[in-house]
């Protein structure tokens, strides 16, 4: 089964190159025609807040894209984490991942995911969805126990889907999203798009 399942009249492009958002998509039946990782500049702007940034990042990521192929439906998103006005990207060293880690340790902060559907027509639909996590005090053990596992590697703070998910107390707001890609928000904007 693939989009067909939706009744879309043609197919879209992933702008992506994240293997949980594919995953997630074609958990309910969305197949995208290709998948594309954008190259783009992914610098915070001067007093830029977090969900400001998700939002513009997923544009530019979808308008990269949809230059290549226009007459094409673009999907794009970008995750952060956020505590505070405080941005958590990608850690690229297992220090600044334990950085990460003693940061969010006991504390709730926000995982912030940013859409961006380009239709073939060139309109851009954008949503913004803000989960909020609360994770428990880890020790110092802990911490060494989840930097072992190497799952922190390219994603924003951590895979909720890993062995972080037996330390997250609670959360409240969207599953799909903290993993990357909020599933009803890109479902119900094809279908009005492409249905």
């Amino acid at each position: 089964m693939n989009s067909n399942f939706w009744q879309l009249k043609q197919g879209f492009i992933l702008a992506s190159g994240s293997p949980q958002r594919k995953r997630l998509l074609q958990s309910v039946y969305l197949e995208p025609d290709a998948v594309i990782s954008p190259d783009i500049d992914e610098c915070e702007q001067k007093g830029e807040l977090p969900a400001r940034y998700v939002k513009r990042i997923a544009v530019q990521k979808a308008r990269a894209v949809f230059e290549e192929h226009p007459n094409k439906c673009v999907v794009a998103a970008d995750t952060i984490l956020a505590v505070g006005r405080r941005v958590i990207r990608k850690a690229h060293t297992v220090e600044e991942a334990r950085a990460h880690l003693e940061l969010l340790s006991g504390r709730t902060h926000r995982v912030i995911t940013g859409l961006c559907v380009i239709a073939p027509d060139g309109r851009a639909i954008t949503r913004v969805n803000s989960t909020s996590v609360k994770m428990k005090r880890l020790s110092k053990e802990d911490i060494d126990f989840i930097l072992k596992t190497d799952e922190w590697k390219g994603v924003a703070g951590y895979r909720i889907e890993g062995i972080i998910s037996a330390f997250i107390h609670r959360m409240n707001g969207s599953y799909d999203s903290v993993v990357g890609i909020p599933v009803y928000d890109v479902v119900h904007i094809l279908r009005g798009i492409l249905g």
